[in-house]
C-alpha cells in the first residue's frame, strides 16, 4: 500500500506520542541523519520545544543559534551540560562509536533517567547502538520506513521544476522507463538520489533510459558495502534460452505486476515469492535466473552461502539477516541463490546447529518478507535439499529442468554459434543435435568452444564435422551419472511442473 505521506505523519505522531510519554531516550534506526534531522525539528517546532544537536565536529548546539554551548565537543562534556529545567529535545549525532567508553556509558545512564524524570528526550540514530542494559525501560526504538516510490515521484518532480528555473531540462521517459526507474531507486535514500537524478539531468540536460545505469551502479556500491551479497550485471534474457517454455509462460504472466504495481495491488495480486529450479547440472538452471531479471528490468543478487558461515558464535545468523535485509532495502529485486542445498547443509550437530538456526530463519523470511524480492533458486542434489523447502508456500512453484530435446539442441547450437559470430546457416544444426542425445546445453557450448580452439590452432573454418569430431570426444553427464539423472527425473516426475 502507498505510504509516503501518512508514513511521515505517523513517524512523527509515534515520535512525539513517546516525548509525551516521558521515554528518556529515543533510538531512530537509520542512517539518513538529514531525514531524521529533519523530522526531529519539525517534531520540535509541533511540540513547541527548543531543539539541539550534538556532531562531533560541532559539539552541542542549538538549532535556531550559531554558536555551539562551551566546551561541548566530547560526548560526555556534552551530556553534563543538558538542563533539565526546561523541555527539549537532545539530539545526538554520530554517538555510536564513542559508547565503548566506561564513563560515556555511566554519564549517559545517568541523562537518560534524568529524562525519565522531567520533559526531554535524548535522541541517538544509527543502525548499530549500544544501549546500557540499565536504560532500556526508559528507552523506546523507532524504525522510519523506506522511502517510498511516490516519495520519488515527488522528488524528481521537485528536481525538475528547480533546474528548469535555471536550464533547459527535459525527461524523456515512457510509463515503463518511469517505473523500471522507480524500482531501481528503491533501497537508496533521498538525499542519494537526489544527487544521481540531479547529475542524470544536469550532464545532458535530459533524463532519459539510458541514465539508469547511473542508478544501478550506485545500487551495486550500496551492495557491495558488506560483502554478503553479489550484484550480477545482467545480459542475458530469454532469447538466449533455448526452449523452457513453461517457464517462460509463467514468468510472462506475471511481469505486468512490475509495469503496474498499482493495478496490481488493485487487483489483490501478490507479489510472486519466486521459484526453485531442479535439475540436470548445466541444463541452464542458472542463466534462467539471470534472464528473469533482465525481462522483468530488476536488479539481480547473487546470495553465496560460503559468505554467510563464519566461525564465530552468532556471526553466521548475524551476516544472514543483513543479506536479507539487504535485499529487502533494494526490493523490488531478484534474489538468485545458487545450487541452496549448500546454503543449509544437513547434520545440524556438526555446526552447532548453525545451518538449522539459518534454515528456519530463511523459511520464516520466505513466508513473511516485507519487501519485494523474488528469489530464484536452483538445486542439483535432491538427497542434500532440506525437506521444509519443498513443502508448498515456500515458492511459488518448483520446475524441473530436464535433459534438451532434439529440436531445443539444435537452438542451442545456432544460439552459441551466433553468439560468437559464425552464421548458423553455414552448419547441419540437425545431424548436430541428433549426435548429442543426451548432452546439456553446457555440455553443446563447451563442443562450440573447444571446436573453435581447434579450427583457430590449425588455421581453419568452423565447420561441422569438426563440431561432429568434438562431440565424439565428448562423454556427456548423462553417460557418466546415468543413474543419478534417472533418479533425478522419478524423483520429480509427480512432484514439479516441466519448465519445457
Amino acid at each position: 500500500m502507498p505510504k509516503s505521506k501518512t508514513a511521515q505523519d505517523d513517524l512523527l505522531r509515534e515520535l512525539t506520542l513517546l516525548i509525551r510519554s516521558r521515554y528518556g531516550l529515543i533510538w531512530i534506526k537509520s542512517l539518513e541523519t538529514e531525514r531524521t534531522e529533519s523530522l526531529l525539528r519539525y517534531a520540535a517546532g509541533s511540540l513547541g520545544v527548543p531543539f539541539f544537536i550534538w556532531k562531533p565536529t560541532t559539539g552541542l548546539r542549538r538549532d535556531d543559534m550559531d554558536e555551539p554551548v562551551y566546551g561541548s565537543s566530547e560526548p560526555k562534556a556534552a551530556l553534563v551540560r543538558i538542563d533539565f529545567t526546561g523541555p527539549a529535545i537532545y539530539y545526538f549525532q554520530g554517538l555510536g562509536p564513542f559508547m565503548d567508553d566506561r564513563l560515556l556509558r555511566a554519564s549517559f545512564v545517568d541523562t537518560v533517567r534524568g529524562f525519565s524524570r522531567n520533559e526531554g528526550v535524548l535522541v541517538v540514530s544509527g543502525t548499530e547502538m549500544q544501549i546500557p542494559d540499565a536504560v532500556k525501560p526508559h528507552s523506546a526504538v523507532i524504525v522510519p520506513p523506506e522511502p517510498e516510490r511516490e516519495e520519488f515521484e515527488e522528488l524528481l518532480r521537485n528536481i525538475y521544476r528547480d533546474l528548469k528555473s535555471r536550464m533547459p531540462v527535459r525527461i524523456d521517459l515512457t510509463s515503463g522507463d518511469m517505473n523500471v526507474l522507480l524500482n531501481n531507486l528503491q533501497g537508496l535514500t533521498l538525499m542519494e538520489a537526489e544527487k544521481i537524478l540531479t547529475k542524470a539531468m544536469i550532464e545532458d540536460g535530459c533524463l532519459d533510459s539510458k541514465d539508469m545505469d547511473l542508478v544501478i551502479k550506485e545500487k551495486k556500491a550500496i551492495i557491495e558495502r558488506e560483502g554478503l551479497l553479489e550484484f550480477i550485471p545482467v545480459e542475458q534474457s530469454f532469447a538466449d534460452i533455448a526452449d523452457l517454455t513453461s517457464l517462460k509462460a509463467w514468468l510472462a504472466k506475471r511481469r505486468n505486476i512490475l509495469t503496474d504495481p498499482k493495478g496490481a495491488a488493485k487487483f489483490g495480486l501478490p507479489f510472486p515469492k519466486g521459484i526453485l529450479l531442479l535439475g540436470v547440472p548445466g541444463s541452464g538452471k542458472s542463466l534462467c535466473a539471470k534472464a528473469v531479471a533482465m525481462e522483468w528490468g530488476l536488479p539481480l543478487l547473487k546470495m553465496d552461502p560460503s559468505r554467510l558461515y563464519n566461525k564465530y558464535i552468532g556471526e553466521s545468523e548475524k551476516n544472514y539477516r543483513l543479506a536479507m535485509t539487504t535485499a529487502e532495502k533494494l526490493a523490488p529485486v531478484v534474489l538468485w541463490i545458487d545450487e541452496i542445498e549448500k546454503a543449509f547443509p544437513p547434520g545440524g550437530g556438526e555446526d552447532s546447529g548453525v545451518s538449522q538456526r539459518v534454515l528456519g530463519s530463511f523459511l520464516s523470511w520466505l513466508q513473511e518478507r516485507k519487501g519485494d524480492v523474488f528469489v530464484a533458486a536452483t538445486a542439483n542434489n535432491i538427497d542434500n535439499l532440506p525437506a521444509e523447502l519443498l513443502r508448498k508456500g515456500r515458492f511459488d512453484e518448483i520446475f524441473f529442468v530436464d535433459l534438451p530435446d532434439t529440436a531445443t539442441r539444435a537452438e542451442i547450437f545456432r544460439i552459441h554459434l551466433q553468439r560468437r559470430g559464425h552464421g548458423p546457416r553455414e552448419f547441419d544444426l540437425d545431424e548436430l543435435a541428433e549426435a548429442t542425445e543426451g548432452f546439456t546445453g553446457a555440455e553443446i557450448e563447451q563442443v562450440v568452444v573447444s571446436s573453435l580452439y581447434t579450427a583457430f590452432s590449425g588455421q581453419a573454418h568452423l565447420s561441422t564435422s569438426l563440431l561432429l569430431d568434438e562431440i565424439v570426444k565428448t562423454r556427456p553427464l548423462s553417460k557418466v551419472r546415468a543413474e543419478y539423472i534417472q533418479s533425478l527425473r522419478d524423483w520429480a516426475k509427480n512432484r514439479t511442473v516441466t519448465a519445457h
